[in-house]
């Protein structure tokens, strides 16, 4: 019980952390995403200079911040690369509740967004150069919505949860599930930042989830769908909440099970946050998507 708390107080920790708004060179642009009639809020990190940029939907963990994710738009756009970052639905300001199901639709509205005549005008999106992207829940959800789209093509997953082991760990390790209870629960409105629809915590839907053998979240069982896609997965050796051994290396192993070619993995040695290896994780993003740019 010592461990589990521990990583509590470490995930607690990480979420402080995520709420924390950066310093910027530059102030992104606020944007609107709609989707439906509900709206999410969101930012934009513009790319200056000349022609048309490539673009990064890029996803946050679960509550995220309503600034930035790891600091990483701000950096990407400096090296000319767009970066879309928005709140889920039922996050922050963002209209709607949130659940799995709805933040697919908000991915979908997202690449609705980058798509739209007036946002290409006014961005600069070179549209054949969009990708996929996210940070913990946002990279679990970002494999999911490549895996149920076959046009997405290119995706990155930074210590992406693979919410199949998440919940198989949930069901069998008592203080997991205790920790993972206490956690949903600060984060539920009205005192938390997030509005969950009722009968939709972890404790209520663990079950249905795991005889849900189609369900795409459990990203092993989607290996199949992600073979033949573009991949970049990044973990962290130090990382206590999606951790190499039950996240990022078994979902490597079964993507090349299935021959996968284009998957790529990077590890650091750091935490969760990456804290210690901004830089390097700045750097391997923009070194993928120029390969995949050599590569077309």
């Amino acid at each position: 019980m010592r461990q589990i708390s521990r990583m509590f107080n470490t995930i607690l920790l990480f979420w402080t952390f995520a709420v924390v708004a950066h310093s910027q060179t530059s102030a992104p642009a606020a944007i609107t995403i709609t989707r439906g009639g509900v709206l999410l809020k969101g930012k934009l990190y513009i790319s200056e200079g000349e022609g048309k940029f490539p673009t990064v939907i890029l996803l946050h963990g679960l509550p995220g911040n309503e600034i930035d994710v790891l600091g990483l738009g701000a950096k990407l756009s400096e090296a000319g690369i767009n970066v879309v970052t928005f709140n889920y639905s039922g996050t922050y300001k963002s209209q709607g509740q949130n659940n799995f199901e709805n933040t697919q639709k908000d991915i979908q509205a997202a690449f609705q967004f980058v798509h739209q005549p007036e946002n290409i005008s006014k961005y600069k999106v070179d549209t054949t150069r969009i990708y996929l992207g996210g940070w913990s829940y946002g990279g679990g959800m970002a494999l999911t919505y490549t895996a149920n789209h076959p046009e997405i093509s290119d995706v990155f997953s930074i210590a992406g949860t693979d919410h199949g082991e998440f919940f198989r760990e949930y069901r069998r390790n008592p203080g997991f599930k205790q920790m993972i209870d206490t956690m949903f629960e600060q984060l539920a409105a009205p005192s938390g930042p997030v509005r969950f629809p009722k009968g939709e915590m972890p404790k209520d839907v663990t079950e249905q989830m795991i005889a849900d053998g189609d369900s795409t979240i459990d990203l092993r069982k989607s290996a199949p769908l992600l073979a033949q896609k573009n991949i970049l997965l990044v973990g962290a050796w130090d990382d206590v909440m999606v951790t190499m051994d039950h996240h990022i290396l078994p979902l490597y192993r079964t993507l090349k099970k299935y021959q996968a070619q284009n998957v790529k993995i990077v590890t650091f040695q750091d935490n969760h946050a990456f804290t210690q290896s901004r830089a390097g994780l700045v750097r391997t993003i923009i070194n993928w998507i120029e390969a995949i740019t050599l590569e077309k």
